[in-house]
């Protein structure tokens, strides 16, 4: 009895071990697959001093063991800029700077027009204004308009003439593609432009809406 209760409870002692062994090298797989792509998950949920969402980063760039964040404001002449940079441990790097610049929109969209081989894409909101490339090389970039006269320029006949300009690109390896890729790179350069629009101290208060229009609206 002795002997076949145990062969009885042999297989069932062989089964309870082979379960347990197979929950412990998941949950090491798992921990191990987190360790990997954690980077950026550990970053502020707003990111560069608060002026982007953290979920942009996320959505653009690959996944990576670290990641690293860097802002920096200056105003140097009366030019007035403002930098922010998320870079990866995979060598994926979302960059993008905001310019106080003395240019019209028409001015800017023909610059830009030109750099991006007139393929780009167009959204607005109201004097908001938005750009993306379609082609182009691999690294994708967009930038965004915002009208902005500065306290320290006094008011000409010729309004809006001054505005931020933010441009923004990624570099590396990028999880978004396509239309994917360059509405999130809008979307950094436009958080990037409110933020910077407060701390340029421009004149005209103005209401941001949470997002521009998406390019696939038609918008």
């Amino acid at each position: 009895m002795n002997k076949e209760a145990s062969r009885r409870g042999a297989p069932q002692y062989t089964a309870k071990a082979l379960f347990l062994t197979l929950i412990t090298m998941a949950i090491i797989g798992g921990c191990t697959f987190l360790y990997f792509i954690k980077g950026l998950y550990l970053l502020p949920d707003k990111v560069c001093d608060g002026a982007a969402r953290r979920d942009i980063a996320i959505r653009t760039l690959p996944h990576a063991r670290s990641a690293d964040q860097w802002a920096d404001q200056g105003d140097t002449g009366g030019r007035f800029s403002f930098a922010c940079r998320i870079s990866t441990s995979s060598d994926s790097t979302l960059s993008g700077e905001v310019d106080l610049r003395g240019a019209s929109e028409a001015a800017w969209v023909d610059s830009y027009g030109r750099l991006a081989g007139k393929r780009v894409v167009r959204a607005s909101k109201g004097e908001l204004e938005a750009l993306a490339q379609i082609d182009g090389d691999s690294r994708g970039s967009a930038s965004v308009y915002v009208p902005c006269i500065p306290a320290s320029v006094k008011e000409s006949g010729a309004p809006h003439t001054y505005a931020l300009v933010a441009d923004v690109s990624v570099s590396g390896k990028s999880r978004a593609t396509g239309a994917e890729r360059r509405q999130a790179l809008t979307d950094f350069a436009y958080q990037l432009t409110e933020h910077a629009y407060k701390l340029a101290g421009c004149k005209e208060p103005r209401n941001f809406p949470e997002k521009l229009p998406r390019y696939e609206d038609g918008s």
